[in-house]
């Protein structure tokens, strides 16, 4: 997987840039609000997508944009050009709070994504995002990580669906098959991510 790419843009369109890595021109598909100019340099959060015929790079300003982008692909019918449309139309922040406001309007702003689409990305990331932290306000205490947030990106990123990682997750807390408890099966405050993400891969295995 290549996580992230840092070089000098050499051109640059509303829905691209290519970067300058080392010599090798890179074409990266972005959304718009990435706004690289050309001969500047710029450190870029990538997924590469691999299909039969193409290898076809993302690039995104943030990780947590691309993040969304993997949850949004993740949706049976979203595709990375639909996924790319709506950060593009509505932003990340706003997609957000779409998605955890149950906003099936602003969604269908986005062109290609009807009201059954929408509903649709609404049933499968709400629970999702909603476990996402907001950013802590000026001078207060910041949020603690979710586990099984971060073990649900994981899984979509290692290419489950988003209801299959949650279903997997919340068969975690049923006692394990040798009669041991499952990884936090006491609470979220205790549980550990990598425990999580071993246990929901083994139950994945099993069905």
């Amino acid at each position: 997987m290549i996580a992230h790419l840092r070089g000098t843009v050499t051109a640059a369109a509303l829905d691209h840039v290519v970067l300058d890595v080392g010599g090798v021109g890179l074409a990266v598909r972005t959304p718009p609000h990435v706004a690289a100019r050309e001969g500047e340099t710029v450190t870029l959060h990538t997924h590469l997508a691999v299909t039969d015929d193409a290898l076809t790079l993302y690039g995104f300003a943030a990780p947590a944009d691309r993040d969304l982008f993997l949850a949004l692909i993740a949706v049976s019918g979203v595709g990375p050009k639909l996924a790319l449309a709506a950060l593009g139309a509505l932003g990340a922040d706003r997609l957000r709070a779409a998605v955890r406001a149950e906003d099936v309007g602003a969604l269908t702003a986005v062109p290609g994504i009807g009201r059954k689409g929408a509903q649709r990305i609404v049933l499968e990331l709400r629970e999702q995002l909603g476990a996402v932290d907001e950013p802590a306000p000026h001078g207060g205490t910041a949020a603690v990580p979710d586990p099984r947030a971060e073990v649900h990106q994981a899984l979509v990123g290692l290419g489950y669906a988003a209801a299959e990682a949650q279903r997997a997750l919340d068969a975690l807390t049923e006692p394990e098959p040798d009669g041991e408890a499952a990884p936090g099966a006491d609470g979220a405050a205790g549980e550990d991510p990598e425990a999580l993400l071993r246990a929901a891969l083994r139950h994945l295995a099993r069905t």
